[in-house]
């Protein structure tokens, strides 16, 4: 499944408080979007590429290097694109959250506000 060109989607978990409030700020604002449960439906690799185009970051700039996830994985903030890619498709918790993606472009809502910018 490649992530839509013509919906605003939200790479949600509704278990992060970050989440929860950029859910709330669409709604807030009368956005329609697609809710996308990345840790039950994960991005596969070729998504999170993508994702990363259009966030306009490298992976490891939307990477939970926090998680124990990142630290099993033994690798670190220099590691290669390939390998980050490679671990967050194995492991969805590593994917920084919540995402907004509208069209070509995405952002991290860290703080909520931030996923604004993609609105417009």
């Amino acid at each position: 499944m490649a992530l839509p060109d013509d919906r605003v989607v939200l790479l949600h978990n509704p278990r992060c408080s970050k989440s929860r409030a950029t859910r709330a700020l669409l709604e807030e604002r009368g956005v329609e979007f697609d809710e996308r449960l990345y840790l039950e439906d994960p991005l596969s690799r070729e998504e999170l590429a993508d994702l990363g185009r259009r966030l306009g970051l490298p992976p490891i700039g939307f990477t939970r290097t926090g998680e124990a996830a990142w630290k099993a994985s033994g690798l670190g903030r220099d590691a290669a694109d390939d390998a980050v890619l490679d671990a967050i498709a194995a492991e969805p918790i590593l994917l920084q959250r919540p995402v907004v993606v509208n069209g070509a472009r995405a952002r991290v809502g860290r703080p909520p506000e931030d996923v604004l910018e993609v609105l417009d």
